[in-house]
């Protein structure tokens, strides 16, 4: 289940390594084998403290098992170290990182960027809000109430003005929110937030747009988390038209460390416009010395990253390219197929309310009660005594002042409701659906009697 079987290959990739450095004098091998076994094993213990992330049975929080090959072509690097910050730190997984870069920069439809890998969403948001800081200074940037957070934080870090703007029944931006506050100007960016991390809903990036026509301010993408549904084939037509605009973006953010299959940390911020990189610039006294070829550390806020993020990443985009039809973006469909599944047979039920469709592979929903306090209360039950069944699910707190016309028979006596909420994010999900919907089924009926 956890593919030891696959070490084998680590095994013979290592030798093959090792033979690239036989031109060295041999070093003393002092690794005392029997103690790193004891640690080893004890590490072992300890890491069964955790959910089975990598099971279809968890159906939690955004928690993507890497691909083998992703685990595989990272444990390798690991044995070289390789800093991308600079050539001379990692020369060969600076190359990879570039063309990695380069492969998710076309699937959004661009030929010419300036972009790196990260070690992570957030620090990719913080660069693309600095470029527009920088760009736009003392001007507002504006993102949806259900926008990640990070997004005001990282304002607050930036010195930049922050505001958030409301959002419809469908958890989107409210455009009409939107324009008035575009109507009083000093905006500089709007974030359109593509996939977000609470209901997964896409922000109307095509009206937004339009709206930028007429009011003149800079747009970032954060599909930190729905970038890669681009590819899938099953979207929504409203879905399909959100993705086709992605390419006149002026920044774009996603994270492979989601559904690219990586490993913690790996971000990815690209830009439209390379020029850009002329607000990175700066000198080092000792670090770009060893090629007249761009380093990564001068387009970049970061200065050490992780090489293995890059070599880990190029090495399942080449296993698994982004391309439609191909067994990646299959792999993406049948995730968005297992939420609609899930949302069909929650929506038939009428022991459930529900939030809005699904727009990738988010589904929320809550049990039918008289109050909003009650429902939280059964929500935070189900997901106690569904984890006991050995189903994970999570709980997310959502306004009831938006859920007033989607629950109108429901007394609102809080500001918030806990409502229950899966991320179908393996491929495995639409096959173990009827074994999820059992135990749900099972552990619903004991909470509500």
């Amino acid at each position: 289940m956890l593919e030891a079987k696959t070490l084998s290959i680590l095994s013979d990739a290592a030798k093959h390594l090792e033979k690239g450095f036989a031109q060295l004098p041999d070093i003393a091998d002092d690794v005392d084998i029997d103690s790193l076994k004891t640690i080893l094993i004890e590490v072992a213990d300890k890491l069964k403290d955790n959910y089975p992330y990598f099971h279809p049975l968890y159906a939690g929080q955004m928690l993507k098992p890497p691909h083998p090959m992703a685990r595989l072509a990272y444990m390798l690097a690991m044995w070289i170290n390789p800093n991308n910050h600079a050539l001379d730190g990692g020369i060969a997984s600076s190359a990879m990182e570039k063309e990695a870069v380069a492969a998710i920069a076309k699937m959004f439809g661009w030929d010419t960027f300036l972009g790196h890998l990260t070690s992570g969403g957030t620090m990719a948001n913080l660069e693309a809000l600095w470029v527009s800081g920088k760009l736009n200074p003392d001007m507002t940037v504006l993102a949806s109430s259900q926008a990640h957070y990070t997004h005001s934080r990282i304002s607050d870090v930036l010195g930049l003005q922050f505001e958030a703007v409301s959002c419809d029944t469908k958890a989107r931006m409210d455009l009409f929110a939107l324009e008035e506050r575009l109507k009083k100007g000093n905006v500089g960016t709007v974030v359109a937030t593509i996939g977000t991390t609470g209901v997964g809903s896409l922000d109307s990036l095509p009206d937004i747009l339009e709206l930028r026509l007429k009011y003149g301010f800079r747009i970032h993408v954060d599909s930190a988390y729905g970038g890669y549904f681009r590819l899938v084939d099953n979207l929504s037509e409203y879905g399909r038209l959100v993705y086709s605009a992605f390419k006149y973006a002026d920044s774009i953010v996603i994270d492979p460390h989601k559904h690219g299959l990586q490993p913690y940390g790996c971000g990815c911020v690209l830009f439209k416009d390379p020029d850009v990189g002329k607000l990175y610039k700066h000198d080092s006294p000792y670090t770009y010395f060893s090629s007249a070829n761009l380093h990564l550390g001068e387009i970049s806020l970061e200065c050490s990253r992780a090489g293995a993020s890059a070599v880990a990443l190029w090495a399942t985009q080449k296993l698994l390219p982004m391309e439609k039809g191909g067994s990646f973006a299959s792999d993406l469909s049948k995730s968005r197929s297992a939420a609609l599944d899930l949302h069909g047979r929650l929506k038939k039920d009428l022991r459930f309310l529900m939030l809005m469709e699904p727009e990738t592979d988010i589904v929320v929903w809550a049990p039918k009660a008289e109050k909003a306090s009650l429902i939280s209360q059964l929500s935070q039950k189900i997901f106690d005594v569904a984890a006991e069944n050995n189903l994970h699910l999570a709980i997310f707190s959502y306004p009831t002042s938006q859920l007033e016309e989607l629950w109108p028979d429901t007394i609102m006596d809080q500001d918030s409701v806990a409502c229950l909420r899966s991320c179908l994010m393996k491929p495995e999900h639409q096959d173990w659906m009827d074994q999820i919907w059992q135990i749900l089924d099972k552990v619903t009926n004991e909470v509500i009697r």
